[in-house]
Parts: C-alpha cells; structure tokens; sequence
C-alpha cells in the first residue's frame, strides 16, 4: 500500500499495472495523426457530412456512460467536447473483446487521454458524435480530476473554483474549467495585434538582456542575483527603457520589445513580481505624437478582440477609441482635491500629506510627495482613458524637461479604470542633464529611497555620443488584458502567477505510531482514515476508531489481522 495515496490513486496506479500486463502501454512513444477537432466538427459536419468518414480525433475522457456492449463517452480536446460511441463488437473486430470488456469499461477513467479512428454521426436524439471502430490509449491520469457538475444549459455546480488551488494547479484549472482559456487567448490576440501594428510602421522587434550590472529604466527594487565566473553582482531588469534607447543612438529609427520585468515589491490584485511589459521608442518623435499613436493602437486592439472598440470592465463600458481626456498632473490633483501643489515645496506638501491622512515617510522627496497625494486622490476617478500630463521633474528623471512649463518634463501616463497601463516620455537625450537627474537620484537612495535609480555610466556615454528627438513608451501588458478581458485580478491573467510556498501537511513517520503501538502494516491504513498525526489520532474516539478499522479492512481487501480492541485502546493511553 502507498502511504499518502487516495483510494482512487491507488486504483488508477493498479489500472496502469493491469495495462501494461495486458500489453498495453499507457505512454506510448508512437505519434497519434490527429485530423480534426471537436470545433472543426460540431461547425462543419451539418453541411459537409462527406469530409468526415474518416477521422482520427484524440481527447481527454470527461465523462462515460457504460452501456453493456456499447457505450457513450465525452472527449475533450484543446477546441471543446464531442460525445463519442464505442460499441464493443466495433472496436474489437475477433473473438477477443479485452479492449472493450476490460480496458475500456475497467482500466480507464475520467482524465485519461485516448485517439479514437471512425466517423461522424448524429445520433437519434440529434447529438454530433464519433462512432468509433478503433481505439488507442495515449495517457494514463493518475490522479483524479475535481468533478465539475453542468446541467444542460451549462451552469456550473460544484466547480473547481478556489482561486489558491485554481492559480497554483492552472494544468487543472484549464482543463475542468475550459472556458478560461479565452482570457489567454485573448492575451495573445492583445500582444499579437500590437506587435502587427508596430511591424507595419516598420519598427523592429529586438531583445535586451535580462540580467544588468546596472538596473535602471524604472524607480523600483530589483532582485539581486551573483554571477560566480565573473565575480559579480547582477539584477533581473526592472525595465529595458536605457538598452532601447542605446539603439536609438545605434541608428534604429523605432524598436520595441515585449519582455518580462523584475521587481522586489509588493503583491496584490494589480501586482505580481514578474510581469510583462512592452516599451517602444520612435526616433524624432515626441510625447504628443506618442498620445495620438496609443489611441490608435489601443482601439485596433480592443475592436481585433472585441469587435468594437467599447469594452466591458466591471460596471463600466470602457471607450478605447480616442480622442482620451488630457489633464495636467497639477491640474488633476486640483480637480479632486482643490489644492493647488503646483507652486509648493516640499515642507508644504508635506503639511497637505498630513491634512489628507495621507501617509507618508522623511526619504520621500518633491517628487515621490506629490505622486502619493496624486495616488490617493486622483487615480480612483480616472475611470474612461485619461492622459495624465506634465510631471514634475523630480517624478521622472528619464524624461525631458518641458519645452514651455519650468519644473516639469515631458511625459504622459495613461489610466484606465483607475489603473496606470501606460507610461511616456519625450526622452531625455542631453547627456549633461541625465547626469545631473541621476546625481539627484543618488541623493535620494542616500536618503533610504530604495526605489532610487542607479548611475549608468554606460547609459551616459551612449547618449554622449548622440541621440536624436525620441518618444518612448511603456504598457504593462498584464493590466492591459486584465482590462480587455473584464478581469479584476493579475492573476487570473497569468497561465502562472507568483505563489506563497505551498504548505505542506503535517505526516508523522510511521516510527512514531508503532512508538504508540500501531502494527506498522497498519500506519497505512490510518493515513487513509486520515489520521496524519499522533495528535489527531489521540482526539478521535477510540471504538470509532476500532470499528472503522474493520470496515477499511474490508474496504481495501487487505489480508492482515485486526488489531485487538484491547490493543487499539492503548494507543490513546
């Protein structure tokens, strides 16, 4: 017996055995012709019933219905479910009806995967199936799905819901609840026509590295890793922006790149530590030019997905066609506040921190203030697509100074449902003023700031040797699908998001119950009653106990003696 095993393990794992006893192997190395799939069938059949006379279809059992010689079946492939027929004389063309008799009506289960070879039909209550003359087994599950119960307009009931166990086990998650698999699917529609409308402009796709010596591109804190040959510290990118912008100064006219990012913070509904994010940069452009090409974008993206460029998220009905409302930094924060920060330093902004509730710490500079009381103020009513425009120059030490307005830089962000998708700047390319944003920077990490960028002396000398007028972009990818897919959390947007380790649970060994006098042939068999622990065993009722003993003895056809009442009852001594 396997300690630790489910009953239904156990009998799959015994299922496997009898296989391969019979000669049949349940991993088989040889490939599997598939022809056709469940959607390709349910939509064509009706109208071109001549095509499919001779199909090879494979799927994951979802359900059975034995039926004597012949029986139904449910199978699932990556397109959806088709019923199949399988009648016993069909696929067992001899004398000798194992396939039927036993393999399929005794050895295989929900879960296991099978190729079937036949045709197409509609049965008498009008069902589209396959009726099957040959059948292969191509994986043995061995461990049970959750059952999940439909009626026949397809409401759920008892579903595979836990969103700890959906998220963490996502293999069991897609497969039992099928449905899911749109929100990815259209996470790949999402990147797939952005990267279509780059290509058509003629900008270039390219890769940057991952692990940096420097991190920088972003106000974030890194994850640290050491390179053992080269005797060094590295950081998983918490951006690409400066690797881009160096090929901006080696000649490329526009490049982007769609990539994870890496940053050492918090996690909640809209965060996950790993994340995907795409940053474009288009030389002799500027942060207005940049508005008009998101807009444009953003609504090819939400009509390829949804047909129209009006999107339902939550309560609301999202408009991504533009033009997007613009405010001001300073202005936003006036709208929803009445304050006006635009001319204050930081002791003053400090007191309005403090006249908000606003809480705030002493490494934070000009900068970081104002961003907090824009966060707590401002972003909730930024619902439609909004330009936040003009940030201070502290805010962003990557961006240019603005053309007009002294103390600010040139960058927009773009908020949707109260949420920032996307970030942009006219790009700093004075080689002089970047080393100066940075020298401020330092200043403030000097202060505890551990968002502070790092000096790039290798960024600085790139720009020293020129870079024309550029626009660069960043959209966190993540947010954007949790929009276009009507999701409220990241994770339901990741095939596998970050998780806290698993727990797991308490066993003792099977020494420390013969300690207490269990027979160890019978440690086994207490597992199973669930009984994990000393402790647990110790609360339960002894004639409980003794009694269920006898019934899992005959339960599981085990050829061992019970144990006395008398000795059972000194192991709660």
């Amino acid at each position: 017996m396997s300690i630790g095993l489910s009953e239904q393990e156990i009998l799959r794992r015994e299922a496997l055995q009898q296989l391969r006893q019979l000669g049949i192997e349940p991993y088989p190395a040889e490939s599997f012709e598939v022809n056709v799939t469940a959607e390709d069938i349910k939509q064509n059949y009706e109208r071109d019933k001549t095509s499919y006379k001779n199909i090879s279809f494979a799927g994951r059992i979802m359900s059975r219905r034995i039926m004597g010689s012949a029986s139904f079946a449910e199978l699932q492939d990556s397109t959806g479910r088709i019923q199949v027929y399988i009648k016993r004389d069909d696929i067992c063309g001899g004398e000798d009806k194992t396939l039927y008799n036993t393999v399929f009506k005794k050895l295989l289960d929900i879960g296991d995967f099978i190729g079937v070879k036949g045709f197409v039909f509609t049965t008498q209550t009008g069902e589209i199936s396959i009726h099957v003359n040959e059948l292969t087994v191509l994986a043995k599950s061995l461990k049970p799905l959750p059952v999940v119960k439909r009626d026949e307009q397809g409401n759920i009931y008892d579903g595979f819901t836990d969103p700890e166990l959906r998220y963490r086990q996502r293999y069991v998650d897609l497969t039992v609840n099928p449905e899911l698999k749109q929100i990815f699917i259209n996470r790949s529609k999402v990147i797939n026509t952005m990267r279509s409308y780059f290509d058509q402009q003629g900008w270039m796709e390219v890769e940057t590295p991952i692990l940096q010596s420097v991190h920088g591109g972003a106000a974030a804190r890194p994850f640290k890793t050491h390179h053992n040959t080269l005797d060094m510290p590295l950081y998983l990118r918490i951006a690409n922006e400066l690797y881009l912008k160096r090929l901006i100064v080696a000649g490329f006219d526009g490049v982007y790149e769609f990539g994870k990012m890496f940053r050492n913070e918090g996690m909640d509904r809209t965060h996950n530590p790993e994340f995907t994010s795409m940053e474009i940069y288009v030389a002799y452009r500027d942060y207005v030019w940049m508005m008009s090409m998101v807009e444009e974008c953003l609504e090819k993206v939400a009509t390829a997905i949804h047909g129209t460029s009006i999107v339902q998220v939550g309560d609301d009905k999202i408009d991504f066609a533009g033009p997007y409302e613009k405010l001001t930094m300073f202005e936003s924060i006036q709208k929803y506040t009445g304050i006006d920060v635009s001319s204050m330093d930081e002791t003053a902004l400090r007191q309005v921190c403090r006249d908000l509730s606003i809480e705030v710490d002493k490494s934070m500079g000009k900068g970081k203030l104002i961003d907090e009381i824009f966060s707590a103020k401002v972003e909730a009513h930024l619902v439609q697509p909004t330009f936040i425009t003009d940030y201070p120059v502290e805010m962003t030490p990557l961006a240019k100074k603005h053309r007009s307005k002294e103390g600010l830089v040139e960058r927009f962000e773009l908020f949707v449902k109260g949420k920032e998708i996307g970030n942009a700047y006219s790009e700093l390319n004075d080689p002089l003023d970047q080393r100066a944003r940075f020298e401020d920077q330092l200043l403030l990490a000097n202060r505890g700031d551990e968002e502070a960028m790092a000096m790039d002396e290798d960024f600085l000398r790139a720009l020293e040797y020129g870079m024309p007028p550029t626009a660069g972009l960043g959209i966190g990818i993540d947010r954007l699908v949790m929009l276009m897919t009507n999701q409220s959390t990241i994770q339901e947007v990741l095939f596998f998001p970050q998780m806290r380790p698993e727990k797991k649970l308490k066993v003792a060994s099977v020494d420390d119950f013969v300690a207490i006098g269990v027979p160890a042939e019978w440690v086994p068999v207490l597992l199973k009653m669930g009984f994990n622990t000393i402790e647990e065993l110790k609360a339960a009722n002894p004639n409980k106990v003794f009694n269920d003993l006898g019934g899992m003895r005959k339960k599981l056809k085990l050829d061992i003696a019970i144990p006395a009442k008398e000795a059972v009852m000194e192991w709660f001594e």
